[in-house]
């Protein structure tokens, strides 16, 4: 496609997004807890209310909600310089690996008991245990869930995000941990709040309660970084998983047209064949490459300031498309069957910060 039919295609769609995705960004700059990406979720959801003939929009409007959301993704591992990552991962990493774990099994059982939709279930019990909004943008595609499921589970995530920064920093005065350190609830937040903004807020009242300077947010953002990491394997597993449905779906075809069940290849044709370039999240190879880019310049002498106008655009991407995901959200709806994604959102939240105070109990930290 050429650049003047791309623009003639997208381009009105697009500036509709930046439209709303601009102010979105200045106001979660503002308002970091509820941030730049549920504020534009919400505004599209408002826009998509009144502005009923956007039918020369939709092109843009998904290209952005979809496209858009992997570049996002992708810029996103400049972010993660992997030896700092691994270095905490160390004694992280077992609270990490069991909070991820209870929430996924948390997400399927109350799939399976309360009927929810498997693309909510899976949105909300990877958001929830393990960063948010990015771990959902990550995942969406992966898993083909539609707009208005991704802001279902980003709905979920950023109710219990706001919750658990207003309420943690108390909490973790009272039942103990040391105020004469960062450790402990630097490693609590950033293990048991998921997204980003929430774990930088928790984290720094923690620092203004108990005049620690930036000792709990340094600790606190370095193990969510490393919590990030999870992306990779889980969206992975969650693609081989979609593989193989396509394929067995694909041979159920074959048979009913008399062909080979057993028969794949790497194209998609009208008998049900699997195309591997479909169903496989090539965009995660590219965030993992932006990884390493990152990891080997550093231990080059860079400083890794250098990548933080990429981030910013990472994180402007992601409101973006935030806006393209509300605008094909109704909201309407979404009230509607809000009730069992808000319980299973509850579970997954009380599962994880459970999870981890017990084990970091174990291990000595509080």
């Amino acid at each position: 496609m050429s650049n003047e039919n791309f623009f003639t295609k997208n381009g009105r769609g697009i500036a509709l997004c930046l439209v709303i995705a601009v102010p979105s960004w200045i106001l979660g700059k503002l308002a970091p807890v509820i941030g730049g990406p549920v504020i534009a979720i919400l505004l599209g959801m408002i826009v998509t209310l009144f502005f009923k003939e956007k039918k020369s929009f939709e092109p843009g409007i998904k290209f952005t909600s979809k496209k858009i959301l992997q570049w996002a993704v992708v810029l996103l591992g400049f972010g993660l310089d992997l030896t700092v990552v691994l270095d905490t991962g160390k004694q992280s990493l077992p609270i990490i690996i069991c909070t991820i774990a209870v929430s996924l099994i948390i997400a399927f059982l109350l799939h399976k008991a309360m009927k929810i939709p498997s693309n909510i279930s899976t949105l909300v019990g990877v958001g929830s245990s393990i960063c948010g909004g990015s771990a959902i943008a990550a995942t969406a595609p992966v898993i083909d869930a539609d707009d208005e499921e991704v802001a279902q589970a980003i709905s979920v995530i950023f109710f219990y995000n706001v919750l658990a920064a207003v309420i943690f920093p108390v909490m973790g005065s009272f039942i103990g941990f040391d105020t004469g350190s960062g450790e402990a609830f630097g490693i609590f937040a950033g293990t048991a709040v998921n997204d980003t903004s929430s774990v930088t807020a928790a984290a720094s009242t923690w620092d203004s309660m108990w005049g620690l300077g930036t000792a709990t947010l340094d600790k606190a953002v370095t193990v969510k970084l490393t919590r990030t990491l999870a992306i990779i394997p889980i969206t992975l597993v969650l693609a081989l998983m979609k593989g193989r449905k396509a394929k067995a779906a694909g041979g159920a075809a074959n048979g009913v047209s008399g062909e080979a069940a057993g028969e794949t290849t790497g194209e998609t044709t009208g008998g049900g064949k699997v195309s591997l370039k479909k169903i496989f999240p090539f965009f995660i190879l590219y965030f993992i490459a932006a990884s390493l880019i990152t990891t080997v310049t550093v231990m080059a002498g860079a400083d890794a300031s250098v990548f933080a106008p990429v981030k910013d655009l990472s994180k402007f991407f992601i409101i973006l498309a935030m806006a393209a995901i509300g605008l094909n959200t109704d909201i309407v709806k979404l009230v509607k069957t809000g009730g069992k994604p808000l319980a299973l959102g509850a579970c997954c939240w009380l599962g994880i910060t459970g999870t981890s105070l017990v084990i970091q109990h174990l291990m000595g930290l509080w």
